[in-house]
């Protein structure tokens, strides 16, 4: 397959991207990671991602399906807000955060190799906090079966596109500063630390490291994630996961870069990439980008 980086090769193929890593950071400006001796989140100004967005038939199942109840739940526990936010239904490769209006179209010259058309299913809900104990944010996720040919590549992809792409990065996600920095463990704070965020494959000593947990959110909440909150959305999750017991199958045939809010929501798609033929098109214009 074109995009199953596995063993030598693929660890001294990553291993070349990080050096390039390096140098793309110094070509950026200096990445500053002041925010993370801070006790409050760091402040918020744009953050840039690369996702692949839910194809219209999982939107339309998940809304006839659970989207009712999910809303109605989350109304009756007083979360308006989660209830209203707005967010284009995805799963991310990754985030970064730079103010640089700019970011979209480095983040574009920087794509690596594109993964295959992506056959995946999404399984299993489940409520999730940023890290255990901060209290928020937390979401609640919908995950993906970590098995099967798509899985691989979608692991892989998120090897190499993670050093070329956090580069372009000017700090740490606000969302992984402060209060939830403060209680992540060592392994956490070291990808904070080297690449703005927890969660993304790398490469340590000639080795991959997958944390990669790739998933859809369905709720975004800065509320406290009180005992009372967990057990409700737990319930919710085990109800969800009754009337979906096989979950959905889908495919991803394309990845976008988009612009989010502070807690990974997904506000506006930028460029639409093509998983099958590489092209380019600019949502806001409708114009296929030259290659």
């Amino acid at each position: 397959m074109r995009f199953k980086l596995f063993g030598r090769a693929a660890v001294l193929a990553v291993t070349g991207l990080a050096l390039l890593q390096g140098e793309a950071a110094l070509a950026q400006g200096a990445v500053d990671n002041s925010a993370l001796s801070s006790t409050t989140f760091r402040e918020h100004k744009r953050t840039f991602g690369l996702v692949y967005t839910l194809p219209k038939e999982v939107n339309d199942l998940l809304a006839v399906t659970i989207g009712g109840l999910l809303r109605e739940k989350l109304l009756n526990a007083g979360l308006v807000d989660e209830a209203l936010r707005f967010n284009i239904p995805h799963v991310t490769v990754l985030h970064i955060h730079n103010p640089d209006p700019t970011t979209p179209e480095k983040m574009l010259k920087a794509l690596p190799k594109l993964p295959p058309v992506l056959n995946v299913r999404l399984k299993t809900f489940y409520t999730t906090e940023a890290a255990k104990g901060a209290g928020h944010p937390w979401w609640l996720d919908l995950g993906i079966v970590k098995e099967g040919p798509g899985y691989d590549a979608m692991m892989a992809f998120n090897t190499t596109a993670t050093p070329v792409l956090t580069a372009l990065r000017d700090g740490p996600l606000p969302r992984v500063t402060g209060p939830v920095y403060a209680v992540m463990g060592d392994a956490a704070k070291e990808l904070v630390q080297t690449v703005g965020v927890s969660g993304l494959n790398t490469v340590k000593d000639g080795k991959e490291l997958r944390p990669h947990n790739p998933h859809n959110t369905l709720v975004y909440s800065m509320a406290k994630f009180t005992p009372e909150i967990q057990a409700a959305f737990d319930r919710t999750a085990a109800e969800f996961n009754q009337i979906l017991p096989d979950g959905i199958a889908t495919a991803f045939r394309t990845v976008s870069i988009v612009e989010l809010g502070f807690s990974g929501n997904v506000l506006r798609e930028i460029y639409r990439i093509s998983l099958e033929d590489g092209s380019v098109l600019n949502i806001a214009t409708g114009a296929v980008v030259p290659k």
